[in-house]
């Protein structure tokens, strides 16, 4: 269900991070409204906050996690189970990057941080 809300969301790797000693990995995005009930030519963004808690290691692929003006285009996030209830949350971006957190459940909160603005533009995504 979260992943429905986050894709095509906009992230700067300097908005990621992993606090350890809580064991919780945060990630602040400018997601694209896709349930918006007013529809706009190209739509909405909002800021929002996800975290995910009970996080016991966090490995990254695909980029530059010290370029924190980086941006990644978030595409999906999935959980494979591993040892019921723990997996693996994987956060998939464009271009074959991803995050990894290998979790002792699913637990994860999203919340929207203030009000919607106009998008530049809407994704679109090709069909195959």
């Amino acid at each position: 269900m979260i992943s429905t809300h986050v894709q095509d969301a906009v992230v700067r790797v300097g908005d990621m991070g992993f606090a350890r000693r809580d064991r919780r990995f945060a990630v602040l995005m400018n997601r694209f409204d896709w349930e918006s009930d007013k529809p706009r030519a190209k739509g909405t963004r909002k800021r929002a906050a996800l975290h995910f808690d009970g996080v016991q290691a966090v490995r990254s692929a695909g980029f530059d996690t010290n370029a924190h003006d980086g941006v990644l285009d978030l595409l999906a996030i999935t959980f494979i189970p591993t040892d019921g209830p723990a997996g693996i949350v994987e956060l998939s971006f464009a271009g074959g990057a991803s995050v990894r957190l290998s979790v002792e459940c699913l637990e994860a909160r999203l919340a929207d941080l203030g009000a919607a603005w106009a998008a530049k533009l809407k994704p679109q995504h090709a069909l195959d």
